[in-house]
């Protein structure tokens, strides 16, 4: 069995910016995970792009995936330029689809750090961190090519009155 890789050629530079994909169209495949690990990553990632490819639908970033992974289920997401298709699993992302950016150098072994410097961005503008999604950029195939594994935070969030108090107290004292 040959291993091939999964990875984007090219990917947006989203590293510490706002990112508002409202509106935008994407092709979401619900995953399997347990414990917030995802199951048969790589079965969800081949399946995906079948249907993807059987569908001829057209990726902004062809490869380019943007991963969730929940207690018990995950899903990835891709974003496309096609506006519309047959495809129950086409979708456009809804109004308050609002994420901030973060690129991590390392694998996700040390990914706790940028992780939590990430929050801190957003706590430091007054913003509430919600969901937490991952876009493996390089895989062990292609990771010595591209310059060692890479892996792009991305933190949905939500404006907070509260923090955005506490900062401007916190300011002016």
């Amino acid at each position: 069995m040959s291993e091939t890789c999964h990875c984007p050629e090219e990917y947006p530079d989203w590293h510490e910016k706002d990112i508002d994909l409202c509106g935008t169209p994407a092709h979401i495949l619900p995953t399997a995970a347990f414990f917030y690990m995802p199951l048969s990553y790589d079965l969800y990632l081949r399946n995906q792009q079948a249907e993807i490819d059987r569908l001829e639908l057209q990726e902004k970033w062809p490869g380019f995936v943007i991963s969730r992974a929940g207690f018990l289920r995950g899903q990835l997401i891709r974003l496309l330029n096609t506006e519309s298709s047959p495809s129950r699993r086409f979708v456009t992302l809804d109004a308050n689809y609002v994420l901030h950016g973060y690129l991590h150098d390392g694998g996700i072994g040390t990914i706790k750090k940028s992780t939590r410097k990430l929050q801190n961005i957003l706590f430091d503008m007054g913003r509430m961190p919600k969901e937490l999604y991952l876009c493996y950029l390089t895989c062990p195939i292609c990771e010595e090519k591209k310059g060692g594994d890479k892996v792009l935070l991305l933190r949905h969030w939500v404006e907070s009155k509260t923090l955005s108090k506490r900062i401007k107290s916190q300011g002016s004292s």
